[in-house]
């Protein structure tokens, strides 16, 4: 009889139709069975010996909850015998687009701590905590999607356990020792990742959408044109690039497709005709990784008049120095007509960037000078020395891109201006194992958009950070921090932004995610952090700040306002 390897994760979900995605360890049919008649099936198909199937669901009730099963040939495979969660249920998105919209967001996930770890005590995981809230009280509000904005898998920082089925392959004194090699050592992170049981349970009944970030591959990925250089003279970069694409093509990219997308897509299409789709997937990832035109890892999603823009920043980079951009022209073209296509049919626009737009005043500064420097501003002995730092410090956020800066926030003030401008524009990130709000102002009279601008950034979900680096995030905030920024920028003769912005939340540091609750017109936002306490207890903690003041904090229910201008907003008491 088949059994069920991993999985079921509950992935696209609308109105009335849904995807599951499963693995299984051998070839069958996939059922997935609901209440009241609606359901579908699929036979598996097979990548590098493994069985995968990603199953449409129809005839769903809009604004419903609907419990399901997953049948392998005919037999039962969850829920599990044994299980103590509530049942899994796909939960529809109401047919108005009315009702309130709940988006939880984070990123940064280890699933174990990895063996060479130094940073401080990592803390009770977040996702974690959200199922086992969930679970103990199943009619506690529930996001509605769960936006995973990156290094959901660590490639290149393996826990012993994952360690130790390396070894069992190969020899971990020769490269790339402890880290993953190629797609089968790349299948062990996500065993390890999501046979977690309360993270299993919590992916089956929440939907998904994800977005690789550097650690999926590994650190710094696609950092600079001589980061790549040195990385293809490598013996073991090939096998390891086209591991990490193939399987995230395989585990993430495909469940955020839709299934009018799905049936559209030829490489699904072929995979699924051909009893082992191995060397169709591999050809795939060979030239996605030698020309990003090949592949789109971009998307867009709609929930009503809510829209959410997946932004890669990690495949499509051009690393040319001195024409270098965060997108490819191909890329930047798709994501402006994404954003711009039918504006006025949506209340909310959310742009989901692994990478912050806004990062502290000091590290913006000196992304600019440092790319600057290694472009050759100051001479090639600055260069040189720029680009040692450039690798070594992580300078590489959109900020070390200055015209893809620039382009996106004309964009953004784009979208957001004009009669058919959304309420909010948000931008949601991770990456730098802090969360905090920044909000921009544009300089010039009349430039400021229409809508509320906010960069909404929440990291990690289950890592750490050091207290260094903890001090150093929030110097780069401080009145010092913006004054040595400026003499950076003076010394990379960089042009002034087009915006000026100020934090208006945190830094906050811990296990986290952050939740974006829209309705209408209006927006408020909370983030939760995975706190344990004296008995023993872990549980979600709610920390927030008025957005208008910045003073207040408040307990487990609080939430900050972030409507668009003109609307009402709660005054701190």
């Amino acid at each position: 009889m088949a059994g069920l390897r991993l999985g079921p994760l509950l992935r696209y979900v609308d109105a009335d139709s849904a995807t599951v995605w499963v693995e299984t360890d051998r070839q069958c049919e996939v059922r997935i069975r609901c209440e009241g008649g609606a359901g579908g099936a699929e036979r598996t198909w097979q990548v590098a010996g493994h069985h995968y199937a990603l199953v449409p669901v129809t005839g769903l009730v809009p604004g419903s909850a609907t419990p399901y099963q997953v049948l392998l040939d005919e037999q039962q495979v969850w829920p599990l015998p044994d299980s103590h969660f509530p049942q899994s249920t796909i939960r529809t998105l109401p047919a108005s687009g009315e009702e309130p919209l709940h988006l939880a967001f984070g990123s940064c996930r280890w699933s174990a701590t990895p063996s060479k770890a130094a940073h401080d005590p990592v803390g009770p995981d977040a996702l974690d905590t959200l199922a086992a809230t969930l679970a103990a009280d199943p009619d506690r509000e529930r996001p509605h999607v769960l936006l995973l904005l990156g290094d959901q898998v660590y490639a290149d920082q393996t826990s012993e356990a994952t360690a130790r089925a390396l070894a069992a392959r190969r020899d971990l004194t020769e490269p790339p020792w402890k880290q993953v090699a190629d797609y089968e050592e790349y299948t062990h992170l996500y065993y390890e990742s999501w046979l977690d049981p309360e993270v299993r349970w919590l992916l089956s009944t929440v939907p998904s959408c994800m977005i690789f970030d550097d650690h999926d591959v590994i650190d710094d990925w696609n950092t600079s044109a001589a980061w790549l250089a040195r990385m293809r003279a490598a013996t073991w970069w090939r096998e390891r690039i086209l591991g990490g694409l193939m399987s995230y093509w395989v585990h993430q990219h495909l469940g955020n497709l839709s299934p009018a997308e799905l049936a559209v897509d030829e490489l699904y299409a072929q995979v699924r005709a051909v009893p082992d789709g191995t060397d169709l997937v591999r050809e795939f990832a060979a030239d996605a990784d030698a020309d990003p035109a090949c592949a789109r890892w971009s998307y867009r999603r709609d929930f009503g008049r809510v829209r959410l823009v997946m932004i890669d920043t990690r495949a499509t980079r051009v690393l040319d120095e001195g024409n270098r951009a965060m997108l490819d022209k191909s890329e930047g073209e798709w994501l402006r007509q994404a954003v711009l296509e039918g504006r006025g049919s949506y209340d909310h626009l959310l742009l989901g960037s692994s990478l912050p737009w806004l990062l502290p005043h000091l590290i913006h500064a000196a992304e600019g000078w440092n790319a600057a420097l290694c472009a050759g501003e100051r001479g090639p002995r600055w260069a040189r020395r720029s680009e040692f730092l450039r690798q070594r410090a992580d300078l590489e956020h959109w900020a070390a891109f200055p015209d893809s800066f620039t382009a996106l926030t004309e964009l953004i003030a784009e979208a957001g201006s004009g009669a058919n401008a959304p309420a909010t524009v948000c931008v949601l990130s991770g990456d730098v194992h802090h969360a905090y709000v920044a909000e921009p102002h544009w300089r010039g009279v009349g430039q400021e958009p229409t809508s509320r601008v906010l960069q909404l950034t929440c990291s990690p979900v289950h890592n750490s950070i050091p207290g260094s680096l903890q001090a150093g995030f929030r110097f780069g905030w401080s009145r010092s921090g913006r004054w040595l920024g400026k003499l950076l920028a003076r010394h990379g003769r960089l042009t002034r932004p087009p915006v000026k912005w100020r934090r208006t939340g945190g830094p906050w540091f811990g296990n986290q995610l952050m939740t974006l609750t829209l309705a209408g017109r209006t927006a408020r936002i909370a983030l939760d952090q995975a706190r344990r306490e004296k008995q023993g207890d872990v549980r979600l903690v709610t920390v927030w700040r008025d957005a208008a003041a910045g003073a207040r904090v408040a307990g487990e229910t609080g939430d900050a306002d972030v409507s668009a201008p003109g609307t009402d907003r709660p005054k701190s008491g």
